[in-house]
C-alpha cells in the first residue's frame, strides 16, 4: 500500500508531521492493507490561516484493487482533528465495503456448529 501525503501552501507540515500521519494510516488501516493499492491524503487550510473556525480540511482517497475509490473528507479546527476524523470515516467506509464482501452465502452459521462446541 503506497501512501502519498500532500499539503497546500497555507499549512506548515514538515517531514515529522507527514511521517506521523503515515504511521497512523498504516496502523489504523492495517487490516485493509492487502486490499488497498494507494492512499492519497490532502491536507489544506481553506481560509489561509486567517480564521479560527473549522477551516482545516483533510481528504483521504483509498484505492482498492479492482474497485472504485473510497473517499473521506473532514473539516475541523486543526489539522490533526481533520485527519483523525477523515481516517475514522474512511475506516467505516472500508469496513462497509470489505465487510460485506466477506459475509456471503455459504459462510459459517450457528446451525453448522458441532455439538461439542455448543457445550
Amino acid at each position: 500500500m503506497e501512501i502519498q501525503i500532500s499539503t497546500d501552501s497555507n499549512l506548515s507540515g514538515g517531514e515529522d508531521l507527514i511521517r506521523y500521519f503515515e504511521v497512523e494510516l498504516e496502523s489504523k488501516l492495517a487490516r485493509f492493507s492487502e486490499h488497498l493499492t494507494t492512499l492519497d491524503v490532502h491536507l489544506s487550510d481553506e481560509m489561509g490561516g486567517s480564521s479560527d473556525g473549522e477551516d482545516r480540511r483533510c481528504v483521504i482517497e483509498a484505492r482498492p484493487a479492482g474497485r472504485q475509490p473510497v473517499i473521506a473528507t473532514q473539516h475541523a479546527g486543526s489539522v490533526p482533528d481533520a485527519f483523525n476524523g477523515a481516517v475514522q470515516k474512511l475506516e467505516r467506509g472500508l469496513e462497509k465495503l470489505f465487510g460485506r464482501a466477506a459475509h456471503h452465502k455459504g459462510g459459517e452459521s450457528i446451525r453448522h456448529m458441532k455439538e461439542d462446541q455448543e457445550s
